[in-house]
C-alpha cells in the first residue's frame, strides 16, 4: 500500500511535467506552417535581426562574463572588507526585471536623463551601446555567484606545490586557476548567453532602430496576435538555447569530483586589496546608479521641469491600478514558489534517491529540459496549447508557467543536496519496513530544510519580477506588476515605471531578509 502510494504520486508528478513542458512544446512546432517559414526567413529583416542577437549577446556574454570573473577573484582572492555587503550589492540586479535595467539606462544616459542635462553629456544610449550595456547589468550577477561559488572549492595544495616548483603568481593563476575553471566557466558562459540571447526588456526600452529576435516576437505576437510567425520566431530562439543546453551536458558529465584537502590561503598584498576596493566599489555605484534614480523619480514632481519633492507620482500609480496588480505579483509569486518548490523537491527525491529506471530518466530528463526553454518561447507555446482551456486566462495559467519556467534551477539544488546523503539509505530503511514517503518526511525534508527555503526563495524572486514567459498570458485582469512597466514606459509615465521598479526592489529585498531570518533564528535552531 506504501509502496501504491509513492508509485501514484510519482505518475502524477510525470504527467504533470508531460503536460506543463513536453505538451506546450509539440503545440509549437505544430503550429508553425511552411508558409510563415518563408514570410520570417525571407523577411528582409530578418537576417540583419538574427545578426543582431547573435553579435549583441556575444559581446553582452563576453563582457559579463570577464567582468563576473574579476569580481568573483577579488571577492575570494583578497583580505578586503565588507566582502559580504560587496557580494549583496552586485546581486542587486538580480532582484528587478531586465526591462528595468533599461528604463535605468535611460533615465540616466537617455536624450533626457539625469546624466544627460547634468552634464550636456549625451552618450547616445539608444542602439548597440544601451542593449550591451543593459545585458551586462542585468547578467553579470548570475555570473558572479556562480564563479563565486566555483572559486570557493580550489585546493589550496596545488598552489603550493606550485610555490615550491617556482611558479609565479601569474604562472599560478594562468596554469591552475583558470585550468581548474575552464569547464565551469563553459557553464556560466552558455547560462549568460541563453538569458541574454532570449530577454527582450532591455532591447524594448534602449534597442532603438537596433531591432532583435526577442523584440520581433514580442510585437508580433503581443501588437499583431500572430501566433503562427511567433512560433517559428519561437523556434529559432528554441535553437540556441537548446544547442547550449546539450553542450553545457555533455560539459558536465566530463567534470570529475575533486577533493578540497586545504581551504584557499589569501596572502597578504596591500596593492592588490587597494585596486580590489576601487574596482568593487566603482561597479557598486555603477549598479546602484539606476535604483537611486528610481527612487529619486519617484519622488519629484515631474521630471525634468520640477524637482521638488512630491508623492503625487506615487499617488498617481496607485489610482492607476499598481496596489491591485502587486496584489497579482504577490499571489502569483507565492503560489508558484509554494507548487514549484514542493514539485521541485519530489521529482529531486524520485530520480536522486530512487535506482535509475526508466521513469526516474525521463523524469530527470524533462526536469532538464526546462532549463533550456527560453520564458518568451515557454509562454508562447502554452498559449498555443491551453487557448481555450479552464485555466486560460486565470491566474492558475500564470503560476504554472513561471513554476515551468524557473524549475530546473531549484530542481538541481534539491537533486544535489540529495545525492550527498547515504546511498545504502533506502536499502536500510525497506529492509526496516519504512516506506519511501516516511523517509522522506523524517529524514530528508528535516536535513535539507536550508536548501528548500532557498529553493522558495528563487522562485519568490524571479516570479515577482519576470516578463517573459507570462507577457502572452495575462490579461488585464491578472496582469503582474512587472508588466506594467512596458505599458507605462509606451505612455510616457517615467515616474510610475520608476516606482514600479522599486516596489519590485522592495518587496524582493523583504523576502531575501525573511529567508536570511528564518536560516539563521528558525532552521538552525530547530533541525541542527
Amino acid at each position: 500500500m506504501k509502496n501504491r502510494s509513492y508509485s501514484a504520486l510519482k505518475v502524477l508528478v510525470l504527467c504533470f511535467l508531460v503536460v506543463s513542458v513536453l505538451l506546450p512544446l509539440l503545440s509549437l512546432f505544430t503550429h508553425m506552417t511552411f508558409e510563415d517559414m518563408q514570410k520570417v526567413v525571407a523577411n528582409d529583416g530578418f537576417s540583419t535581426m538574427l545578426i543582431n542577437s547573435v553579435s549583441l549577446t556575444l559581446a553582452s556574454t563576453l563582457i559579463s562574463v570577464l567582468l563576473a570573473f574579476v569580481l568573483a577573484w577579488m571577492i575570494n582572492r583578497s583580505h578586503i572588507r565588507y566582502k559580504a555587503m560587496f557580494s549583496l550589492l552586485f546581486t542587486l540586479p538580480m532582484l528587478i526585471p531586465s526591462i528595468s535595467h533599461g528604463m535605468g539606462l535611460v533615465l540616466l544616459f537617455g536624450d533626457n536623463g539625469l546624466f544627460t542635462n547634468w552634464t550636456g553629456i549625451n552618450l547616445h544610449i539608444y542602439g548597440a551601446v544601451g542593449i550591451i550595456l543593459g545585458s551586462v547589468l542585468y547578467s553579470f550577477p548570475v555570473a558572479f555567484l556562480m564563479l563565486t561559488d566555483i572559486f570557493k572549492y580550489e585546493d589550496y595544495t596545488i598552489y603550493e606545490s606550485a610555490e615550491v616548483l617556482g611558479l609565479s603568481k601569474w604562472q599560478q593563476f594562468t596554469q591552475i586557476t583558470l585550468s581548474n575553471l575552464k569547464r565551469p566557466l563553459v557553464s556560466v558562459v552558455f547560462a549568460v548567453f541563453t538569458m541574454i540571447f532570449t530577454d527582450y526588456g532591455v532591447p524594448l526600452v534602449v534597442g532603438g532602430k537596433v531591432t532583435t529576435l526577442p523584440v520581433y516576437m514580442y510585437r508580433e505576437v503581443v501588437g499583431l496576435l500572430n501566433y503562427s510567425k511567433g512560433a517559428v520566431i519561437g523556434v529559432v530562439l528554441l535553437l540556441p538555447a537548446f544547442i547550449a543546453f546539450i553542450l553545457d551536458l555533455k560539459n558536465n558529465t566530463t567534470v570529475s569530483n575533486s577533493t578540497v584537502v586545504k581551504p584557499y590561503q589569501v596572502s597578504v598584498n596591500k596593492k592588490r586589496d587597494t585596486l580590489c576596493y576601487i574596482v568593487c566599489i566603482l561597479v557598486v555605484i555603477c549598479v546602484c546608479l539606476p535604483i537611486l534614480t528610481f527612487m529619486f523619480l519617484s519622488v519629484v514632481k515631474q521630471y525634468p521641469n520640477d524637482l521638488s519633492f512630491s508623492l503625487d507620482n506615487i499617488i498617481e500609480a496607485m489610482q492607476l491600478g499598481v496596489d491591485n496588480y502587486l496584489l497579482n505579483s504577490l499571489a502569483i509569486a507565492m503560489c508558484t514558489a509554494l507548487l514549484g518548490t514542493c514539485i521541485s523537491y519530489l521529482t529531486a527525491y524520485m530520480t536522486a534517491r530512487s535506482k535509475r529506471t526508466f521513469s526516474t530518466m525521463v523524469l530527470h530528463l524533462i526536469s532538464m529540459l526546462s532549463l533550456a526553454i527560453p520564458g518568451i518561447v515557454l509562454g508562447l507555446s502554452y498559449v498555443l496549447f491551453f487557448k481555450g482551456s479552464l485555466i486560460y486566462g486565470t491566474l492558475a495559467i500564470l503560476i504554472v508557467v513561471n513554476t515551468i519556467h524557473f524549475f530546473a534551477s531549484p530542481y538541481l539544488l534539491a537533486y544535489n543536496s540529495l545525492t550527498q546523503f547515504n546511498a545504502n539509505f533506502e536499502d536500510v530503511a525497506q529492509s526496516l519496513g519504512i516506506s519511501k514517503l516516511r523517509m522522506l518526511k523524517d529524514v530528508y525534508l528535516p536535513s535539507t530544510m536550508d536548501t528548500i527555503v532557498e529553493m522558495y526563495s528563487y522562485m519568490f524572486v524571479n516570479s515577482m519580477m519576470t516578463i517573459s514567459a507570462v507577457s502572452f498570458l495575462a490579461s488585464f485582469k491578472n496582469m503582474p506588476l512587472a508588466l506594467l512597466i512596458p505599458q507605462f514606459d509606451s505612455q510616457s509615465l517615467i515616474e510610475a515605471t520608476a516606482f514600479i521598479s522599486i516596489v519590485i526592489l522592495a518587496v524582493n529585498v523583504i523576502l531575501k531578509v525573511l529567508i536570511y531570518l528564518i536560516k539563521k533564528y528558525v532552521i538552525a535552531k530547530e533541525y541542527h
